[in-house]
């Protein structure tokens, strides 16, 4: 494992905009150092950031994101690029591709595009090198990662926002998907320290390591889908997860070492989550030093239910909620709240708002030539309507026969009346 590599402690912020932005990924990756990180003789890996399956501001690695990475790298002479994606229990990464346009810039420049969860691509015990945080506890059995992802480069494409467990999300945190499979929440209770041990195996198994950050957009609030979205006109790209990430905490007004999974990171030596000590390039340092935001934390209704289990007084009962028969629960509270309710009755809005900003337009005309302008703006999701509607009248049978049962019981004399009249 090594905590010298080239970039370490350099983060590149350039702003931007629509007419230029994808100049300006290319520019931005220099400034980085991404030569230097990424051998060119090894397969590189574009994490895609799929949040959810809706398009909404700052949730998901941005189209021009992508693209601009792609275009920079080509231009470098890297020809072996794959976009990765990652299944998760409340996202159909099949569906947000689609309409987070993706899907249609893999296939532009002909990327190879690979799901991970896919039964075709193997998972494979990773044996750390360095003794895990917490992993080896949360996974006693072993930990299994995705064997396409050992031996090849890795560039990491989040975006600025906040986060209902882990206070931000960027760099470090988009690996949490991909290193992990459906049981990944499991380390929720030790969240920061589980993006630590996922650091770490990063460092093992990858020869380069590179993020770029889209902050656009930039989301705060309840993230990472619930939020409210700000135009901030920045990207973000460095060899350094810690710094990059450090560095997006900073902008958004929070104080990076505060936060665990930096601070701890930064403490043991997997990169440098300390501000002051981050060298910035491309936009003026005092600049991005008085940036504050004023971003902040806030949760769901589902995330407060979800803490109550991992840190509150259902503790003792996570387990059972958690890791038994009775899970999916979890998902169905977490897509009732935000594809039944807060879409439709929230986000719609705030989605519209953002179309017709400069971001917005450029989101909307996104592959237009190929049939794909606009954004999908779904109603009420009809599966989990449905589900609800079933329990609903499950319960409503259930409680109805319970009443007419207790009802009986305190009249006996209706089963003599009942009985008459039949007779």
């Amino acid at each position: 494992m090594n905590s010298e590599f080239p970039g370490r402690g350099r983060v590149a912020v350039l702003r931007t905009r629509p007419e230029t932005v994808l100049e300006d990924y290319a520019r931005l990756m220099e400034l980085a150092g991404f030569r230097e990180a990424l051998p060119q003789d090894k397969e590189t890996i574009l994490k895609i950031n799929i949040s959810w399956q809706t398009w909404y501001p700052a949730c998901s690695t941005a189209p021009w994101q992508l693209e601009g990475v792609i275009r920079a790298l080509l231009a470098a002479g890297y020809r072996d690029l794959i976009a990765a994606q990652n299944n998760t229990v409340v996202v159909d990464a099949y569906v947000g591709e689609r309409n987070n346009k993706h899907k249609y810039v893999v296939e532009k420049y002909g990327l190879r595009n690979v799901h991970l969860y896919e039964p075709q691509y193997n998972w494979v015990r990773y044996e750390p090198k360095r003794p895990f945080l917490v992993l080896d506890q949360v996974y006693p059995e072993g930990l299994y990662i995705p064997e396409i992802l050992i031996g090849r480069n890795i560039i990491q494409l989040p975006t600025i926002k906040t986060h209902v467990f882990t206070q931000v999300t960027g760099a470090m945190k988009n690996a949490f998907g991909g290193l992990l499979g459906t049981k990944r929440h499991w380390t929720h209770s030790v969240i920061h320290e589980t993006l630590v041990d996922l650091l770490m195996i990063q460092h093992d198994i990858h020869p380069g390591l590179f993020a770029v950050m889209d902050g656009t957009f930039a989301g705060d609030g309840p993230g990472p889908r619930a939020m409210r979205w700000h135009e901030k006109d920045v990207i973000l790209a460095s060899a350094d997860q810690v710094a990059i990430d450090a560095i997006s905490a900073h902008l958004q007004g929070f104080d990076p070492l505060s936060i665990p999974f930096i601070r701890i990171a930064h403490e043991m030596g997997l990169g440098v989550g300390d501000p002051e000590q981050i060298e910035i390039v491309g936009e003026d340092r005092d600049w991005v030093m008085a940036q504050n935001w004023g971003f902040i934390q806030e949760d769901t209704f589902a995330s407060r239910g979800q803490k109550l289990i991992y840190h509150g007084f259902l503790h003792p009962l996570e387990p059972l909620l958690l890791r038994s028969p009775l899970v999916p629960w979890s998902y169905f509270a977490s897509n009732f709240y935000h594809n039944v309710y807060w879409y439709p009755f929230v986000g719609r809005k705030r989605v519209e708002a953002a179309l017709k900003t400069k971001w917005g337009r450029l989101f909307a005309e996104y592959g237009a030539e190929a049939g794909l302008r606009g954004a999908v703006m779904p109603g009420m999701e009809p599966k989990t309507v449905a589900i609800a509607a079933a329990g609903l009248g499950l319960l409503t049978l259930a409680l109805g026969a319970g009443a007419w049962w207790l009802w009986r019981r305190r009249h006996p004399q209706l089963r003599t009346i009942i009985r008459t009249r039949r007779k």
